[in-house]
């Protein structure tokens, strides 16, 4: 029966090309010849058993002989496409609005094919990624199957990746943690590339950013699968959804608070160790604060920060004090939250000192902006576009490209069994900060209303601000006043002796 049904296949394909419509003579008679061996492998090994001598080697052999063809075909066949796209581009680009921009070479890759472009003078990289959709359209590609990448070392050119096959279609399995001190990059992911994604997080503040069943836990997970492994980091959490989502971690974390009360106390710990650590480093004449096991650096964990803004309003001047200040201290603050509005995150000012950004899917494009920073969304962030959980764009050091990645699948099994190895490792806090804590915290006073006195606001930002100081956009959205004003008042304190520009854009006391 087998041979029989061999026979009509080989026949159909070397007469027809049938089922796949096939055109040419030449793959007609692979297909034929295909299927011929196929079937007789088959028929043989239903007959005398697969591990019959020699049929292991004769499928070894017909794997080899007909792939060889078969993947140089499709290569070729991919490189003829790609070539008649080069040759229809000036009249594509005519179409399209991109009049003058040309294809200076392409190269086929196992996902697709990426082209060198060079823009006309005057068009940008903007220009380009504002045309993603007219381009998809153009090339008949799937929709989101375009990638635009700036040139770094020109600004009239960029690289664009078409991708015939999403190589994120599927989840990417956590290897398990790769870090073992917090000055070792956290790998989140894996670009389209295949490229690692690595962050580092020392002596910064990370916000993660997306709406719900984005896979904002799976990306929380790989960075505290991480953290639990270095040797030279305390953590302590926050999550006030009773702690439903920081709990199986619990064994790593050395402070856990699901209450607002709780939430506001740990943050005025925190606090009293910035107070204590600062002091001694104004005695030590030292600028930062270098974990080791024996001094470890703090991270703050906080899941859904808009909910800590809403019923633990106490807690947030606390929160912005870490932000501010505890970079340097090495008091870092961990965020996750399905949307930080300007509301939700104290009017920008604490979002601001987020150096660490993630963004995963979101509900409406603006809030690219609100996640990442203003201006990102026109410059190819797209986040609005990711198709499935754990997706996502990565602002930070050595980030400064839309690249698409995509996070770490972390398990409930792997977050408990990795929580349960590295549960007896988990360092103490140093004295000076345990002491610090022991003694009663002094409270902060939230800091002046802008409406009542922007001055002093100004003034208070600059005295807080981190060595590497304010930019002017962080002083606008936290006085609220007008640019020029806070131009004309940088000025006058910098005449005076109180503010200077520590570099171009950014200031402090």
């Amino acid at each position: 029966m087998v041979a029989v049904v061999t026979a009509l296949a080989a026949l159909a394909a070397g007469l027809r090309g049938m089922p796949w419509g096939l055109a040419r003579a030449e793959e007609r008679v692979y297909a034929a010849t295909a299927s011929a061996v196929a079937g007789g492998w088959l028929a043989a090994a239903t007959a005398l058993g697969p591990g019959r001598p020699p049929l292991p080697t004769v499928l070894l052999v017909s794997v080899v002989a007909l792939g060889i063809p078969w993947w140089t075909h499709r290569r070729r066949r991919a490189r003829v496409r790609v070539d008649r796209v080069i040759h229809a581009w000036p009249n594509i680009a005519d179409t399209i609005g991109l009049d003058g921009a040309r294809v200076m070479s392409a190269v086929v890759d196992t996902w697709g094919w990426r082209a060198r472009m060079k823009l006309r003078p005057g068009q940008s990289v903007e220009d380009v990624v504002s045309r993603v959709p007219a381009i998809e359209s153009a090339l008949g590609t799937r929709p989101g199957a375009v990638r635009v990448e700036q040139d770094p070392s020109h600004a009239g050119r960029c690289t664009m990746r078409v991708l015939a096959v999403d190589p994120h279609a599927g989840a990417i399995p956590w290897p398990g943690p790769t870090a073992r001190s917090l000055a070792d990059p956290i790998e989140l992911g894996v670009f389209e590339d295949a490229t690692p994604v690595r962050v580092p997080l020392l002596r910064r503040h990370a916000l993660i950013g997306g709406t719900t069943d984005s896979g904002k836990s799976g990306v929380l997970n790989v960075v505290l699968g991480n953290l639990a492994a270095c040797s030279g980091v305390v953590l302590w959490g926050i999550d006030l959804k009773g702690g439903m989502e920081l709990r199986p971690w619990a064994p790593c974390l050395a402070r856990l608070a699901t209450t607002p009360d709780e939430a506001t106390r740990l943050l005025a710990d925190a606090v009293a160790v910035l107070d204590a650590r600062a002091h001694a480093a104004g005695h030590e004449n030292t600028r930062v604060w270098e974990p080791t096991p024996a001094a470890p650096a703090l991270v703050i964990v906080i899941d859904e920060y808009a909910e800590l803004a809403d019923t633990a309003p106490a807690a947030v001047p606390y929160a912005e004090s870490v932000a501010r200040r505890g970079r340097a201290l090495a008091v870092d603050l961990l965020v996750a939250t399905q949307r930080p509005t300007q509301k939700a995150m104290g009017g920008g000012a604490l979002r601001s000192q987020m150096s660490v950004r993630v963004c995963l899917r979101v509900r409406e494009r603006r809030d690219v902006d609100l996640v990442l920073d203003k201006g990102m969304l026109a410059a190819g962030w797209h986040a609005h576009t990711l198709d499935a959980p754990g997706k996502f764009y990565v602002l930070a050091d050595g980030h400064s490209q839309p690249r698409r990645a995509r996070a770490f699948l972390v398990t409930d099994d792997l977050v408990r069994a990795t929580a349960a190895r590295y549960a007896d490792q988990r360092p103490d806090l140093d004295p000076l900060s345990q002491a610090a804590i022991e003694n009663e915290p002094r409270a902060i006073d939230p800091p002046p209303k802008t409406a009542d006195d922007p001055e002093q606001v100004l003034l208070t930002l600059l005295a807080e601000a981190p060595n590497d100081g304010l930019t002017i956009p962080e002083l606008i959205d936290a006085t609220g006043m007008r640019r020029t004003w806070i131009y004309d008042r940088l000025q006058a304190l910098a005449a005076a002796g109180s503010a200077r520009q520590v570099t171009r854009g950014r200031w402090r006391a």
